[in-house]
């Protein structure tokens, strides 16, 4: 038969083990984001059947990337926001990149919107003097 003062000092020890299995494993500290990045959510990307992932994948974030504009020549830079809202919001293809600045995306639109319009005023003509077969 053992003291009080031994079952005690073996009740404690006891419960220090188990604090030690129970107390959870220091998390690493995530590496700090450059100031002109937006986090990667690989998961909203579309998928892109490569055997390899984009470069902003591995990095964990977007990064404002320069291009020049082939409308017009000017220079611009594609924002990481920009970049987040094509490839998860949009599902963008994850290996395209910007190729127009806002101005020539916007009159590239409106030439499309018009020349479809166009067409289907002429088709709708079209239908309307063909006489009808019975």
């Amino acid at each position: 038969m053992k003291s009080g003062k031994k079952r005690r000092a073996e009740i404690k020890a006891k419960r220090q083990e188990q604090k030690a299995k129970h107390r959870p494993t220091p998390v690493a500290k995530k590496p700090v984001r450059p100031p002109g990045t937006a986090p990667v959510n690989p998961e909203l990307l579309a998928p892109y059947n490569s055997y390899g992932a984009p470069k902003f994948v591995y990095q964990g974030y977007y990064t404002d990337l320069p291009f020049q504009c082939t409308g017009c020549g000017k220079e611009e830079i594609w924002t990481a926001t920009q970049q987040k809202w094509w490839y998860e919001v949009a599902k963008g293809y994850v290996y395209s990149t910007a190729k127009h600045c806002r101005a020539c995306r916007r009159r590239e639109q409106t030439r499309r919107s018009e020349a479809r319009r166009i067409h289907l005023e002429g088709v709708a003509r079209k239908r309307a003097a063909k006489p009808k077969k019975e």
